[in-house]
């Protein structure tokens, strides 16, 4: 009683001193009369009764007693039933009394007045009623009673032209303001562009009827009062204005819940189109894996360098085209991924479990399976290059040798098989003997030939190489012709010993010439096959070795030289015997072939090929020192570029775990570092250029730096990776502090004590630092079975809450269990137990709270209309709703009922929605 003396006793101070004065105006008095007597009416109705004179009919006190209840809903004290006037003004008294208790306070009204029938108490004593039981308890934007009421009015016609309520009395004598709140929540009741401000009776008759027809407000004014009236008395309007306002509060209490729907499935809405998204691109990006495995699992290999090195240049355009685009796709699905189940978490959604096959363990074992196929693939390629060019490089000198050895072999077995000592005389038969020794000897040093041939052969057959028949027939005919060589060889040599004895005599100068001239002709041979030989070299060192060979060799010119006059010499002595004695000499020289001429001819050639040989290694050591130049050009670089990566990755770590200004500062930090590692990439593309010349140059190894092109490559995708999932994680620590208001202090309280315990600045807590950072905030670690792994098990997690001061029972920690660890994985990590914490603190929506709203809108109904849902819904929202709510099938189903019940739960559970 003593509150409502001091607020409620006081709400009004000008309606406590009644004007008496102004009810004596005749016109005032008979609109308040009206407008009193409905009103008092509208309620008795409900009791059964009403009143034809307000002032003769409470003077027994019982109607007003039963008016009292009806609007109060209370019982008051049992009325005196006896027709005497001490009956009567106690059972006033008791009325007054009540409403005393009301904390009322009546000024100058008593039971005496009310009893003898006094219209101006009586009046004001019923305005008190109205003013209590119909006017105080309204309340719009922090205001109440007769502002709040004038509040709600002016809001609701504040869209409609002509209408401009400032009080209870003439802002209404046009009728445009009763139109317009009607017509604001019954739109189809009144048609209010028809409605012209100079006809104020059609206005208010409009209303009054429209209002009692289907508003069931009855009605308390007449138009003709209010019109011929200068200033409608104001105690009217207001009570009738009330009337409209509790006849529409409920359809205000639906427009709460229909907003409170939409946000509901605003949320639900966006969470889903997430989840396609992610599908869809998780979709994309493993379709493409599939696609490119295989690709890089392909081992045909070619026939030729020009293809290989055809299909190094594809895979290069790989992994600098095709490649990077999915590695910035695949991080943007993680990020995707991690803001969804945030977004769920904080409105109290369940998580979100894709599809088989396209979780994120999924796609990162997809993406492991693609980068090592990818790195078995280049691997493949250089070796296969490699390969191809010791296969030109062999099959060149193969050729090169045969080509040699097939000259040489030309014509030897026909003379072999000449049968030339048969007719021959005793010194033609001694010259056939030393020249079949001869070439006996040079059939000897002409075998290392035939088995590097054969050798040359073998390696080419191992290696594979694709021309290997054609090379196997060559060298099978080499071979067989060296076997027939070898067996006609032997069969000539039995025939000269046969007849050795009948030849006698040989020139022995012709012999001694033959013996020196073919080791030197041999010599010179083998000579001109090596200057011609051809070479390949990877390093400077290579080139400088065969350059120091090359000098030795021409060190040895010189007694060659000597070595040819002393041979040129013997057939110079030859000569001058024969001029000398007349020897008869048919022929040339029967031991040999060599000739003079053919000594002086290769000795020249020999000359010719020695500068030639000099310009090749120079060319080559420019060409070995070009490509010692671009291995330091790329070294130069990649020693720059690596360490500069390496660095930012330890700055951005080093952000991640320190504490310097808001999260938004964090943020914008760690944007600015993005920025300025985008900005880096022409570097990268500049080094990536210079790795291209080196390959093209086949280039395989630099001594000048330890890093390679496919270091400084995955650690830029590295790089690009943490940079852009540690501004992910800041933004989801905003999203968390947002939504569960969570203060910058808590959060810098959390990390304070996270990288107090942070020795070693890994962004990480070993298990002795973990459990220590426990201690610190007032965790129970005495149990020893606490696991070491940065984060607490089932058992510890629930001591700690019970340390906190949760009184757990089991199915309570099941289920929170369920919520901090919803893959089941028995442990509890940092930032889930800081979720849960925030959760529990946080005002979410339930299911309940919206079957409560779905409910109001249904107008306490079971099920609801689709109608319904358009009306009080967007119509995207509301097709929404139709869409996915099953009928329902209660006892009290109509056609087309739908069930919001169980709409509701599937919001907050494992549903399809």
């Amino acid at each position: 009683m003593d509150h409502y003396d001091g607020e409620t006793n006081d709400y009004r101070q000008q309606e406590d001193d009644w004007d008496r004065d102004l009810l004596l105006d005749p016109a005032w008095e008979k609109q308040q009369r009206k407008t009193f007597t409905a009103w008092c009416n509208s309620h008795l109705r409900k009791a059964g009764t009403q009143i034809e004179n307000i002032e003769e009919d409470f003077r027994d006190g019982l109607k007003l007693m039963l008016l009292l209840e009806v609007i109060s809903g209370e019982r008051l004290a049992k009325p005196e039933r006896g027709k005497m006037r001490v009956h009567k003004i106690s059972n006033v008294n008791k009325a007054l009394n009540f409403i005393t208790r009301k904390g009322v306070k009546l000024v100058s009204i008593g039971a005496e007045e009310i009893v003898d029938g006094n219209a101006k108490m009586t009046l004001g004593m019923i305005w008190t009623i109205i003013l209590r039981f119909a006017i105080q308890d309204i309340s719009v934007e922090e205001t109440s009673a007769k502002e709040g009421l004038l509040l709600w009015c002016q809001r609701k016609t504040a869209p409609y032209k002509n209408v401009n309520i400032q009080n209870f009395h003439i802002s209404w004598k046009d009728g445009l303001g009763f139109c317009a709140l009607i017509h604001r929540h019954r739109p189809e009741l009144i048609d209010y562009s028809k409605l012209r401000k100079d006809d104020p009776m059609t206005n208010l008759n409009t209303a009054f009827d429209v209002a009692e027809r289907y508003l069931d407000i009855p009605r308390m004014l007449d138009a003709e009062d209010i019109v011929s009236t200068l200033r409608p008395d104001e105690k009217a309007v207001m009570t009738y204005v009330s009337c409209y306002y509790h006849a529409f509060s409920g359809k205000q209490k639906a427009e709460t819940a229909a907003n409170r729907i939409c946000k509901v499935l605003a949320v639900n809405q966006d969470n889903e189109k997430l989840m396609e998204d992610y599908e869809r691109l998780a979709s994309d990006l493993l379709e493409w894996i599939r696609r490119t495995i295989p690709w890089l699992e392909n081992r045909a290999t070619e026939n030729t360098m020009a293809a290989m090195q055809q299909k190094l240049e594809d895979f290069r355009d790989y992994r600098r085209m095709h490649k990077p685009p999915k590695v910035q796709e695949k991080c943007q699905l993680e990020i995707n991924f991690n803001t969804l189940q945030t977004k769920l978490r904080l409105s109290n959604r369940p998580a979100f479990m894709p599809s088989e096959g396209k979780m994120v363990s999924d796609i990162s074992n997809a993406w492991s399976g693609l980068e090592g196929a990818e790195k078995g693939y280049e691997e493949w390629l250089l070796n296969e290059i490699r390969r191809l060019e010791r296969l030109d490089h062999l099959a060149g000198k193969f050729r090169q040798k045969a080509t040699i050895h097939e000259g040489w072999t030309t014509g030897k077995e026909d003379m072999l098989q000449q049968k030339d000592f048969e007719t021959a005389s005793l010194s033609e038969i001694k010259a056939l003997l030393k020249k079949h020794e001869a070439f006996e000897s040079d059939l000897a040093a002409h075998q290392d030939r035939v088995e590097q041939i054969a050798a040359i052969a073998q390696e080419l057959n191992e290696l594979d190489y694709y021309d290997s028949p054609r090379v196997n027939a060559r060298c099978q005919h080499i071979c067989d012709l060296w076997d027939t060589l070898g067996a006609l060889t032997q069969k000539r040599n039995e025939a000269l010993q046969r007849t050795e004895k009948l030849l006698e005599t040989i020139d022995q100068l012709y012999l001694e010439f033959a013996k020196r001239a073919a080791p030197f002709n041999n010599w010179m041979e083998g000579a001109m096959e090596d200057l011609q030989d051809t070479f390949i070299v990877h390093t400077i060192e290579e080139i400088q070795g065969l350059t120091a060979a090359h000098e030795q060799f021409k060190a040895t010119l010189p007694e060659a030289d000597k070595e040819r006059q002393a041979i040129l010499g013997i057939h110079n002595e030859i000569s001058k015997i024969v001029q000398t004695y007349h020897v008869n000499m048919a022929g040339s020289n029967p031991y040999t072939t060599i000739t003079p001429q053919t000594i002086n001819a290769k000795w020249e050639k020999v000359r010719q090929l020695v500068p030639q040989r000099d310009q090749a290694l120079v060319e080559e050591h420019t060409r070995q020192q070009d490509n010692e130049r671009l291995r330091k050009q790329f070294a130069g670089q990649a020693n720059v570029i690596g360490p500069w990566i390496q660095t930012k990755m330890e700055e951005i770590g080093r952000i991640s775990i320190e504490m310097h200004g808001t999260l938004e500062t964090q943020l914008t930090q760690l944007r600015q570092y993005e920025k300025n590692i985008i900005n880096y990439k022409p570097k990268i593309d500049q080094l990536e250029g210079d790795h291209q010349l080196i390959q093209e140059a086949l280039i395989f190894d630099n001594k000048h730096t330890n890093y390679t092109m496919e270091h400084i490559r995955v650690g830029w995708e590295q790089l690009l990776t943490t940079i852009a999932r540690t501004i992910n994680e800041i933004e989801n620590q905003i999203l968390t502090r947002d939504a569960k208001g969570i203060s910058q202090e808590q959060m810098n309280e959390f990390r304070a004590s996270f990288n107090h315990f942070d020795r070693d600045h890994s962004g990480t807590l070993g298990a002795e630092e973990f459990k220590a950072c426990l201690i610190s905030l007032g965790f129970d670690m005495a149990n020893d079975s606490q696991k070491r792994t940065g984060m607490m098990d089932a058992d510890d997690f629930k001591t700690c809450l019970i340390s906190m001061g949760y009184n757990l029972s089991e199915a309570e920690f099941a289920r929170i269990m369920s919520i901090v660890d919803p893959n089941r994985l028995g442990v509890v990590t940092f930032q889930a137990f800081i979720d849960f914490m925030s959760r529990e603190a946080a005002d979410t929506d339930t299911a309940d709270q919206v079957m409560a709203s779905f409910k109001v809108l249904a107008g306490d109904k079971n099920y609801i209309l689709a109608d319904e849902l358009r009306r009080e819904l967007p119509p995207d929202q509301a097709e929404y709703c139709i869409a996915r709510m099953a009928p329902y099938t209660g006892r009290d189903a109509v056609p087309g009922a739908l069930d919001y019940m169980s709409f509701s739960t599937a919001l907050y559970g494992e549903s399809d929605l």
